[in-house]
């Protein structure tokens, strides 16, 4: 969560009466985190926010369940392989999850017909490409490619896209995301040597009330798709104030650190989550010992699997992938550089590499649509 944020028409003190001009009441909502001890945030909406019908729910995405063992070794999915298409509640493709995670991609073409919520953890996409709107209750909030887009857990919303070609990858993270506690000072505020500061979020533009005319309404609780009607717009907001609301993140805004020598992945952790730490690979330089070995060294995870999406520029520690690669490392035997890569290194001083990571604690098993998508020769190009 971040600092504070207060809009719109909220009374003077939480839990009292707030009314209008012609003495209606307000109805408040309390959207908690962590039952009632943790981050909160107060919206004042003109009608009852608690009516729902029960109807039939028409969107969701496929979502994963458990397979059958595989065997263990290093593996590369193609995920611009993938068709595309639909709204983002839709069209979300999972590729690896396990209880903490489910990690999918997906390439929206239309804007979302209804209202979700999801009840079973915080969304963080990363846009590799497009861009688009994400409406909720606490206001709108405008994304661009190479940002990240958080929306936390239970937070109505709906996204619209722009024109044009879409690529997410999506990070479904069940047990809640976080700012590192080594970026925050006792307060709570982003240290000044962290590597990136509050500005460097974009937060939620508030205009008041709104009606689009949609009554439908999605909740994913427990990996199920719910529906409900509703009597009115759920946009009925006329003030909030709180710490729980969506914001944006470019990538680029993460500042890099460099080292004498090579910087373990723990410097570019960007966001924490139960079980996984999110890491950003941004263009920097890199070490400068005269005899230092810029390329990531070969190491054993014995702790952790580790995901890994591409984006765009010279990944120099491999080869064969690309744009909207995904690689999977799992925990057990090592991993490292290409042939060729960790002495082609020497010497070097910058890269220019932009990716996303996720260090998981449990193991990740892989879906049927991950395995449909398999570079099946991956785990042998690392044999000289």
């Amino acid at each position: 969560m971040l600092d504070r944020m207060q809009v719109g028409e909220v009374p003077r003190k939480h839990h009292i009466a707030l009314r209008d001009a012609d003495g209606n009441l307000r109805w408040e909502e309390s959207l908690t985190r962590d039952g009632f001890e943790g981050p909160y945030t107060i919206l004042y909406h003109e009608g009852r926010p608690h009516e729902q019908r029960v109807s039939e729910a028409k969107h969701g995405w496929v979502v994963p369940r458990e397979s059958g063992p595989r065997p263990l070794k290093k593996r590369h999915f193609r995920s611009q392989d993938l068709d595309g298409g639909g709204a983002p509640l839709d069209a979300r493709v999972p590729l690896l999850f396990n209880a903490d995670v489910t990690l999918s991609t997906l390439r929206p073409d239309a804007a979302d017909p209804v209202y979700f919520v999801n009840a079973d953890g915080d969304d963080l996409f990363f846009v590799k490409q497009g861009g688009g709107v994400l409406r909720s209750m606490l206001g709108d909030v405008r994304f661009e490619a190479e940002d990240y887009v958080f929306v936390p857990k239970g937070v109505l919303h709906r996204f619209e896209v722009d024109e044009g070609p879409q690529e997410w990858l999506s990070m479904e993270l069940h047990g809640g995301l976080h700012l590192p506690k080594q970026w925050r000072n006792e307060v709570g505020q982003l240290r000044m040597d962290a590597p990136f500061c509050h500005r460097d979020f974009r937060r939620p533009t508030f205009e008041g009330p709104r009606d689009e005319g949609i009554r439908e309404l999605v909740v994913k609780r427990d990996g199920a798709f719910h529906g409900f009607s509703l009597p009115r717009s759920p946009l009925d907001v006329v003030g909030w104030d709180g710490t729980v609301y969506p914001w944006v993140f470019p990538i680029l805004n993460f500042q890099p650190r460099a080292g004498l020598v090579h910087l373990p992945p723990t410097w570019h952790g960007t966001f924490g989550a139960r079980g996984a730490l999110v890491c950003s690979f941004v263009p920097r330089v890199v070490d400068f010992h005269e005899e230092a070995v810029p390329c990531p060294y070969p190491h054993s995870s014995v702790d952790v699997d580790e995901f890994l999406y591409y984006v765009r520029g010279n990944f120099t520690s491999r080869k064969g992938v690309g744009p909207g690669s995904v690689s999977f490392h799992p925990a057990g035997i090592p991993h490292g550089p290409h042939p060729g890569a960790y002495e082609k290194s020497l010497g070097t001083r910058r890269t220019d590499e932009l990716a996303v990571m996720l260090d998981c604690l449990l193991p990740l098993h892989a879906t049927d649509a991950a395995r449909a998508i398999e570079d099946a020769g991956y785990h042998d190009t690392f044999i000289e």
